[in-house]
């Protein structure tokens, strides 16, 4: 793994805490199957002990035997310090005890509270030398986003530099925590929230049943507009770059093939995720009786994805790997999930009609 890219990396450790994480259920297991292949993946040395240092103790904290799972240490001062727990930990302030302790006592900047699933940045924004209860970057390995890649790139040792982290480190705390508390909001609207978006639509008393049955309809709404506003972006996206499907990309390789408006639908979602990646005139779509199949140049050699939409579980197949991998959909919404690894296959066919 030491070759890969963070990018590759990340995929690989995404796909193994998915996979694998029954298996994650001690420290040791997610230190090796997850922390030191990520810790690696940042272009440090895991197997130098002088720069990657594991069991980390310090006299000064005062509490013998107590250590920290790795220091990592950079022109020879220690910067980040990594605390690792199993991956059914529910990753809480208790759990910062000992990282605060050496925090304050040695020159590091960042510490990580990681249970191999989920990833918790801290730092000393509130006050100096001691370490904030509250992460300024966090994220869900399982589920990762460009931006999370963007963010971790700051923390590669070639490259890694203090002042650039913190500058940007306050604006991730707020903008994250404002974020998740949004998220709170919509998934649970409470009852403030209620009445004042319908009082102009609601000329009665706020009863209980009242209220519930507006809470789910604002739920519902905060959801349509977000699957709105996802859709206007897939238009504009493809309306600058080709905004019709031209006949020969819609071309049903078998007789009597019906393609549906589910599979049209998630045809042009591909086909708009991948637009950054490859030119979307080279992505075609062939029905097929028994699947959906999304081409790079209309060559069944060259397959994008595939859309298993003819059966009560959908499906959608990646081709990131050696063989088709299908992965069940609740939904066309879900193909969002899988945009990086549909964007890694279209950049390998570029790759291959570059050389």
């Amino acid at each position: 793994m030491s070759s890969m890219s963070i990018e590759q990396t990340i995929k690989v450790l995404s796909e193994r805490v998915r996979q694998h994480s029954a298996n994650m259920m001690t420290e040791e297991a997610v230190k090796t199957a997850v922390v030191l292949p990520f810790l690696q993946s940042l272009g440090y040395d895991v197997f130098n002990p002088f720069e990657v240092v594991p069991e980390f103790t310090a006299d000064a904290v005062g509490k013998k035997g107590e250590k920290v799972d790795y220091a990592i240490k950079l022109e020879n001062e220690i910067r980040i310090l990594v605390e690792c727990k199993p991956i059914s930990t529910n990753l809480d302030k208790v759990h910062l005890a000992q990282l605060f302790r050496y925090f304050t006592v040695t020159s590091a900047k960042f510490a990580i509270l990681t249970n191999g699933r989920y990833f918790h940045f801290h730092t000393d924004l509130d006050e100096p030398n001691k370490l904030d209860s509250r992460p300024f970057f966090t994220f869900d390995l399982a589920e990762p986003h460009a931006q999370v890649l963007a963010e971790l790139k700051k923390f590669e040792k070639i490259g890694f530099d203090v002042d650039t982290i913190l500058a940007n480190a306050e604006r991730l705390k707020y903008t994250s925590a404002i974020k998740a508390h949004i998220h709170r909001i919509m998934e649970d609207p409470p009852e403030e929230l209620i009445r004042l978006v319908t009082a102009p639509l609601h000329e009665g008393r706020y009863t209980a049943a009242v209220i519930d049955q507006f809470r789910g309809l604002l739920k519902s709404a905060f959801k349509e507009m977000i699957r709105e506003a996802v859709h206007e972006r897939l238009s504009s996206a493809l309306a600058s770059n080709e905004p019709v499907a031209e006949p020969s990309e819609l071309e049903p390789s078998e007789p009597d093939v019906v393609t549906t408006q589910e599979e049209m639908e998630g045809f042009m979602m591909v086909k708009a995720i991948v637009a950054g990646t490859i030119k979307p005139g080279r992505v075609h779509m062939r029905d097929q009786k028994s699947y959906c199949g999304i081409l790079v140049d209309n060559n069944n050699r060259r397959p994008l994805a595939r859309l298993h939409f003819n059966r009560s579980v959908k499906y959608i197949g990646l081709f990131d790997g050696e063989q088709e991998e299908r992965v069940p959909l609740t939904s066309t919404d879900d193909i969002y999930a899988y945009a990086e690894r549909l964007r890694v296959t279209a950049a390998r066919y570029v790759e291959m009609s570059s050389t």
